[in-house]
């Protein structure tokens, strides 16, 4: 059998994709000006040219460009930011002790390499035994993660230094703030650790929040995962995927619609009583899909013409068949454990970097702790949601997404604690540890900021089709970025702390 089916992304929802892409980039790029001044345009020279990378070499590839390679992007460009953020952020510190510009730039790009290569290595583990061990969609999402990777490396350390000392050298001054954000997130000093016990309650309800609606709501799976029945229907015009899809989610509640040949021919498949068979269901359906495209059908067509085809066989149901789940056990079973695999060797990788399993401890439970709230909001509100919720293969290309950010941003404080406890010897663990988070603030809530701003630009412009997907990755990002300070770092200090644990 061979079939000729259209995208999932309508032409429409393509178009106002790249459109609320450009928009988010705009944004950032003129974010990372207003906060850093001069260095803010080599750093948007770097991000731009980091784009441009990684789209040729998918080019170059010949990679198909799915859902899931849109999240690996979208997590690419947090990455990018987040590179020279760090960059700036130590050079800032370096100019604050007084040296002189080459010397603070130097100094700048040698303190913050250590981050980065842990952060961006632990991410790259986990995208390899993805890529490795996945299938499907987990690796599309590998590759376009491991090609970001790579290219956010050489942008950031090589094509921003180079920009950077190319003016430096000349004795022209670089800023590295504006006179709106000089001040701004200096001498910070907030105790996160004493609001330890508040976040650990305010975590557990949500968590037993989460578990409890899983195991009574579940999740509203996708076709991908339950299957479905699909139809083939003809119309005399040219119509619209999304529009329809729209219109029928009324009366089937899960639908999904894509061109199949020609264009006014769409493909319907729906999960509706899915695991109900008969006649009966079969003609609800039919009685359904009849009453839901009236606006699109000629005037005049019967019910009877619509089912079995108009007379001319040129408007109507075409054919229909019961589709089995697209994602197959096997393909579950090895994305679970290419998930566990990758999250097994980014525990090692953290205890062999640092030495300590409390590291590895704080970091893993963190990304436990974001996907168990993800999914349990997703089962909590996928019922009044005004948007798609489904569980499909894009829904895990979210969630990698969640678990590679998270990552990213725990590996970045704690390679600050970790610095900070070999500079300071003599002060106690808390005050070090508060010192540190206090120092990767201003960091944090930059790249966590121009991620969000990629991610809610997508979603308000982006299209219906792609909401639910785009839902899931903002949420990741608030709770992934609260929890590198509030769940994985007091994990660490409570389980290494002896006064912590005897209390």
């Amino acid at each position: 059998q061979s079939e000729i089916v259209g995208p999932s992304l309508g032409k429409e929802a393509i178009q106002s994709g790249i459109y609320s892409f450009g928009i988010a980039l705009i944004i950032v790029l003129l974010w990372m000006i207003f906060y850093y001044g001069s260095s803010g345009i080599f750093a948007d020279v770097a991000l731009v040219l980091n784009i441009l990378l990684i789209f040729g070499i998918l080019a170059g590839l010949g990679a198909v460009l799915t859902l899931p390679g849109i999240a690996g992007i979208v997590l690419t460009i947090g990455i990018s930011v987040d590179a020279n953020v760090l960059i700036f952020e130590r050079i800032r510190e370096e100019l604050k002790k007084g040296k002189g510009q080459l010397k603070a730039v130097a100094d700048g790009f040698d303190n913050a390499l250590s981050s980065i290569l842990d952060a961006n290595i632990t991410t790259g583990l986990t995208a390899l035994i993805l890529f490795v061990f996945g299938t499907g969609p987990i690796k599309g999402f590998a590759t376009t993660l491991l090609i970001g990777i790579a290219t956010s490396l050489f942008t950031a350390i090589f094509i921003t230094r180079l920009l950077i000392d190319s003016r430096s050298v000349k004795g022209k001054l670089v800023s590295f703030a504006t006179s709106a954000t000089k001040s701004l997130f200096q001498n910070m000093t907030i105790t996160f650790l004493e609001k330890r016990k508040t976040a650990y309650l305010v975590s557990g309800v949500l968590i037993v929040a989460s578990l409890v609606s899983l195991t009574i709501n579940g999740l509203n799976q996708g076709v991908d995962f339950v299957g479905g029945r699909s139809y083939t229907v003809r119309f005399d015009k040219i119509v619209n995927p999304t529009e329809v899809e729209s219109v029928l989610v009324g009366a089937f509640g899960s639908v999904e619609a894509k061109t199949f040949g020609d264009d006014n021919q769409l493909k319907i498949t729906t999960k509706y009583k899915v695991d109900e068979e008969g006649t009966a269901i079969d003609l609800e359906i039919y009685e359904k899909l009849y009453a839901g495209l009236q606006a699109y059908l000629p005037a005049g067509i019967s019910y009877n013409g619509f089912v079995n085809g108009s007379d001319s066989k040129t408007v109507g149901i075409m054919s229909s068949i019961k589709v089995g789940p697209t994602i197959a056990d096997d393909i579950k079973k090895n994305s679970y454990l290419a998930v566990f695999g990758s999250l097994i060797v980014v525990f090692l990788y953290i205890l062999l970097r640092f030495r300590k399993w409390q590291f590895s401890l704080g970091a893993v439970a963190a990304v436990f702790h974001d996907v168990l709230i993800v999914l349990g909001i997703f089962s909590l509100t996928y019922s009044i949601m005004p948007f798609s919720m489904e569980i499909n293969q894009a829904f895990i290309a979210a969630i990698l997404t969640v678990i590679g950010y998270s990552l990213n941003d725990t590996v970045v404080v704690f390679d600050r604690i970790r610095e900070f406890t070999n500079d300071h010897t003599k002060w106690e663990l808390n005050t070090t540890v508060n010192a540190a988070l206090n120092s990767t603030l201003s960091r944090t809530l930059n790249t966590s900021l121009t991620t969000l701003l990629v991610l809610l630009a997508i979603f308000i412009f982006g299209g219906e089709s792609i909401r639910g997907f785009m839902f899931a990755l903002i949420v990741g990002v608030i709770v992934g970025t609260y929890s590198s300070v509030f769940i994985a770092t007091p994990v660490m200090f409570d389980t290494q702390n002896k006064k912590a644990i005897e209390e």
